[in-house]
C-alpha cells in the first residue's frame, strides 16, 4: 500500500470481498527459502489479467507472476506464509478467488486491502432456515476492531458482524455466499484468515494523534477518554 496516503485510493490495490471464483491449489513449490503457488483459477475471469496484476486467495493479495490458460503463480513470502492460512495449503485445496477493484468495479462489499491482520478458528456453525450461522473465535489483539453490524472480511469474503462477545462474534452466511464461496464446506475447528475493518484500523491512529509517534498499546479508556467518547 502507498504510504503517503493516510487513506487508500485507487492508486492503491483494493478489493471489495465479493468472491468471483472458487479455485484451488494446483502446486505448491519451495523456492530460494519460501514459496511459489499455482493456482487453478476456475471460473475466474481471467480476460485482461496480466502478469503483475493482484489476485486475492483467501483474502490474501498475491502478485501473478505467471499466467496460464486457467491457472496463474504467485510467490509467497515467509511473512505471508507465517501470518495466513496458506501456511497450512495442500495441492487440491479450494481457495476463494477475486480480482483487484478497478474504477469500473461496483462496491458490493466494503474496501478490502488484502493484507490479512490474523487467523481465526470457527467455533461453532448452525443452520438457520437456508442460512448457516457461525461463530468465529478472533485472536485477542484483533477483538477490539471487531463490532456489531460492522464489516470483516474472512478468507476474502465481506460480511457483516451480527454479535460480538469477546474474542468471539458471529456471522450469518446466505444461500448464494454458502454455494459460491468456501464457507460452505468450512466446519468447526477450521482456520480461516480475518482481515478488520480497514477504517478501524485508521481510526485508532487517528484518536492517537501526536501520541503515535510514540510506543502505543492501542485504543484504551483512557484514550477513549481523551478523545471524548465518555461524557461526563
Amino acid at each position: 500500500m502507498n504510504s503517503n496516503h493516510l487513506f487508500p485510493d485507487l492508486t492503491d490495490t483494493m478489493f471489495t470481498g465479493i468472491i468471483l471464483a472458487i479455485g484451488k491449489i494446483n502446486a505448491i513449490e519451495r523456492k530460494a527459502g519460501d514459496f511459489k503457488l499455482t493456482i487453478d483459477t476456475g471460473k475466474l475471469p481471467m480476460d485482461g489479467v496480466q502478469i503483475g496484476d493482484s489476485i486475492a486467495v483467501n483474502g490474501v493479495c498475491l502478485t501473478a507472476v505467471e499466467l496460464g490458460g486457467r491457472h496463474f503463480c504467485a510467490d509467497v513470502s515467509n511473512e505471508t506464509w507465517s501470518r495466513t492460512t496458506l501456511s497450512h495449503a495442500a495441492v487440491g485445496k479450494p481457495v476463494n478467488l477475486e480480482l483487484a477493484l478497478t474504477p469500473s468495479t461496483r462496491m458490493g462489499g466494503h474496501i478490502v486491502s488484502g493484507h490479512v491482520d490474523g487467523i481465526g478458528i470457527v467455533v461453532a456453525k448452525k443452520s438457520d432456515a437456508r442460512s448457516v450461522r457461525f461463530t468465529m473465535q478472533a485472536p485477542g489483539p484483533l477483538a477490539k476492531y471487531i463490532a456489531e453490524k460492522g464489516s470483516i472480511c474472512i478468507d476474502g469474503i465481506s460480511l457483516t458482524v451480527n454479535a460480538v462477545d469477546g474474542d468471539r462474534f458471529g456471522v450469518n452466511i446466505v444461500p448464494h455466499t454458502l454455494q459460491e464461496t468456501t464457507l460452505g464446506r468450512a466446519n468447526v475447528g477450521n482456520e480461516v484468515n480475518l482481515e478488520i475493518d480497514i477504517l478501524a484500523r485508521y481510526m485508532e491512529r487517528l484518536m492517537q494523534g501526536e501520541a503515535a509517534a510514540k510506543p502505543c498499546s492501542g485504543v484504551t479508556e483512557a484514550l477513549l477518554r481523551e478523545s471524548g467518547f465518555f461524557q461526563p
